[in-house]
């Protein structure tokens, strides 16, 4: 169950992160200001179609951590590596391996479905 004082401050904070008015943020999520008024007051739990607007508005923002607090805000984004960096990476990694053969490729596949395939040593 929601807990309508932890899950308003929680909202409080995503608004504030975003340097966004009560207004803006309604504006932004396609609600109107009076439910962002009543949820943050405590006079209204937010409905599922609320919170569904706030991830949809705001992909930065965890499920968990909104309803719950659990998890992070903003969501942990992994960094992405440069061409220099991947190439030092490409290097270092070539030194650790202590084998007899040759490497023919490497080949990284990313979260999103992408890969880089390393054949230039």
């Amino acid at each position: 169950m929601i807990n309508s004082k932890d899950f308003s401050k929680r909202l409080e904070k995503v608004i504030d992160f975003y340097g966004e008015t009560a207004s803006s943020f309604a504006e932004k999520i396609g609600v109107q200001r009076s439910s962002i008024s009543h949820i943050l007051s405590g006079r209204n739990k937010p409905s599922l179609d609320f919170v569904m607007k706030v991830l949809s508005s705001y992909p930065e923002v965890e499920l968990y951590w909104l309803l719950n607090g659990k998890g992070n805000f903003p969501k942990m984004v992994e960094p992405t590596i440069s061409k220099n960096e991947s190439s030092e990476h490409q290097n270092s990694f070539q030194k650790q391996i202590t084998s007899d053969q040759d490497i023919e490729r490497i080949v990284i596949f990313f979260k999103d479905g992408t890969f880089k395939n390393f054949t230039n040593f």
